[in-house]
């Protein structure tokens, strides 16, 4: 478990890995980046998926759980810019800066 996430922080150099998750944080948001795992049919086929969590700074300070959504992408390469894209329209930055 976590191998996907593990290398993902190759692609995001700002995120910091606690060992559960992918985190990034800014003066108004956070983005938590875990993977999970879902049998397949057979028993034996899991497909790795990497939830993406978005949270909002409320008036008090602290960040509020929002939106999230689920990556099954194969392709690691795929993935990194697919999940770069939905931060990026979803909390107006740049994950890599």
């Amino acid at each position: 478990m976590n191998e996907r996430l593990q290398i993902l922080r190759d692609y995001f150099p700002t995120a910091v890995f606690t060992g559960n998750a992918l985190v990034f944080i800014s003066e108004d948001s956070r983005v938590e980046l875990t993977e999970r795992s879902r049998g397949g049919l057979s028993g034996s086929d899991e497909v790795s998926i990497i939830r993406v969590r978005l949270f909002a700074m409320n008036a008090l300070g602290e960040f509020e759980p929002g939106h999230y959504e689920d990556f099954e992408l194969a392709d690691i390469h795929d993935l990194a810019g697919e999940i770069e894209k939905f931060v990026q329209h979803a909390v107006g930055r740049n994950l890599k800066e």
